[in-house]
């Protein structure tokens, strides 16, 4: 069932307009493939040809993590030079980055965590963000301030995907994003789940084949991912 029609019918009179459309982006770039990219690039000419890569592999959404020096000029070269491929920005930690990624030309962003402060300036902004969760509890205060699509972060060590299975039945309304620890090996398990629409995942951009300059290695394991099945 489609995100907007079955919201409404759930919980439409919880969620503000504004928060309903970004939630809908959200289902919308979590559906486009089983896998986002989770990468961490510093050059932008390398991450313009990587972006290439993985969206010849079918794996539009790229996470473009804020851990180097040139993030934001490698998420902006992407936006403006990468067909086809939907650029956001990971490991947004503050209202000073929400405004620097915007600005970059990202068109979602991804947390860790989810702090007041964080909410409060997503709130205020036009992209929409995947906020990072690790319990029932957190999901449940997300899910009171209009959000039903999280990260599960780190999920490898958070429980995994027994974890996962375990609040689907309790918390059916949130969608869910794994991610860290998450391999082409072990993303079918969390695939399966009714309440997962795809995973995070570092693998099919490896700091490797960057460095070697194997975009044609990128776009095999973004070949492999895209290709994976959701259950």
């Amino acid at each position: 069932m489609a995100f907007a029609f079955r919201n409404l019918l759930l919980y439409g009179d919880t969620m503000n307009k504004k928060q309903f459309d970004k939630q809908s982006q959200l289902e919308g770039l979590m559906m486009a493939a089983p896998v986002i990219p989770v990468v961490i690039v510093d050059d932008p000419k390398k991450a313009v040809q990587m972006a290439r890569a993985l969206v010849a592999g079918g794996l539009p959404a790229i996470e473009v993590t804020l851990r180097t020096a040139r993030a934001l000029d490698c998420l902006s070269a992407i936006a403006a030079d990468v067909e086809g491929a939907i650029p956001g920005a990971g490991t947004v930690l503050d209202a000073a980055q929400i405004a620097a990624v915007e600005k970059a030309g990202a068109k979602f962003m991804v947390s860790p965590g989810a702090s007041s402060k964080l909410l409060n300036a997503a709130d205020d902004g036009p992209l929409p963000l995947l906020p990072g969760t690790a319990t029932a509890s957190e999901m449940m205060e997300l899910g009171e301030r209009g959000y039903v699509h999280v990260k599960f972060f780190p999920a490898s060590v958070a429980g995994g995907a027994p974890y996962l299975k375990a609040l689907s039945s309790p918390l059916p309304r949130f969608k869910i994003c794994p991610t860290g620890g998450v391999s082409l090996a072990n993303a079918p398990d969390y695939l399966a789940l009714p309440n997962v629409l795809c995973v995070g995942g570092s693998w099919v951009a490896p700091k490797k084949l960057i460095d070697e300059d194997d975009w044609g290695g990128i776009e095999k394991l973004a070949r492999e991912a895209s290709a994976l099945k959701r259950g």
